[in-house]
């Protein structure tokens, strides 16, 4: 969750403003910024994101917190983390937690009473009913981060499969590194029924517009090359009534080249023994 916010700082404006109904100021640049915070208070504070929006000057410092389970300790740590946030960049600060967990949500938004009359931090935190329901492409491609984050979100849904279409589609021109982890996160993010039909789909010819994704069937379907030909080797060998050294068939089922395992395959017709399977020297 925190790499969609590193990849694309001005997502954390964007959900504060139009997920959370905060207000944010005018800003032409967002940035992350080193969250190790230590220079500014007595002790080590570090939090997990934080984002700078600038207009020529800082005008807002966001702490961006993933939050997976209840810390009382963070009652503590989040107004040092504000208070140091503002004392370097000399702006206001504010809290984002983002959680994929209602129950945590209601947990992080409880208000931090810091003592005085009406000193009082509230958190903006986005949980799985905070963030929109992405469907449509075109939406998905202007911002890509948001799509993920609600495939996150609402992956288990049944609007899962729509989702996680329209995902994948903005994926599109993103660099390889992003294209990777996004596809990982949004299959992750899918029940069993809506990951096949989402497979099946690729598979199917669906256009992506996003060369990950043709990429990913036909890997897949390199895979599944590959295992079939690693099991037939086997098969063949345990047909032949020879027994299989747990070498031979680690060797066997770890091998990805193709070549090798055609090789091995016509070898196993004939070789005396298993183990003669990945003699070199004989084949």
């Amino acid at each position: 969750m925190l790499q969609l916010f590193r990849n694309r700082p001005e997502l954390a404006a964007e959900v504060l403003r139009d997920a959370l109904g905060a207000p944010v100021p005018r800003f032409t640049e967002a940035r992350v910024e080193p969250a190790d915070l230590t220079e500014v208070v007595p002790v080590e504070h570090r939090a997990d994101l934080v984002v700078l929006l600038l207009d020529g000057r800082p005008v807002l410092g966001v702490v961006v917190e993933a939050q997976l389970g209840r810390d009382p300790d963070k009652e503590y740590a989040w107004p040092s983390y504000l208070v140091a946030v503002r004392a370097r960049y000399r702006c206001r600060a504010c809290l984002l937690v983002a959680t994929t967990n209602e129950a945590i949500a209601a947990w992080s938004a409880e208000p931090i009473d810091l003592g005085p009359p009406d000193w009082v931090l509230r958190p903006y935190v986005l949980g799985p009913s905070a963030v929109p329901v992405v469907t449509e492409p075109a939406d998905a491609r202007a911002r890509p981060e948001l799509a993920v984050l609600s495939a996150m979100a609402h992956g288990q849904s049944p609007a899962g499969l729509a989702i996680a279409t329209a995902a994948l589609t903005a994926a599109a021109g993103l660099d390889q590194e992003r294209q990777d982890l996004y596809l990982d996160v949004v299959l992750s993010s899918l029940n069993e029924a809506a990951r096949r039909s989402l497979e099946e789909k690729m598979k199917s010819g669906y256009e992506f517009q996003s060369d990950f994704a043709r990429s990913y069937v036909a890997k897949g379907r390199q895979e599944g090359r590959r295992e079939g030909e690693a099991n037939a080797v086997l098969k063949v060998l345990e047909a032949r009534g020879l027994e299989i050294p747990p070498e031979v068939r680690e060797r066997v089922l770890a091998s990805t080249d193709m070549t090798e395992l055609d090789r091995w395959l016509r070898r196993a017709a004939v070789v005396t023994e298993a183990g003669d399977l990945l003699d070199t020297a004989s084949s």
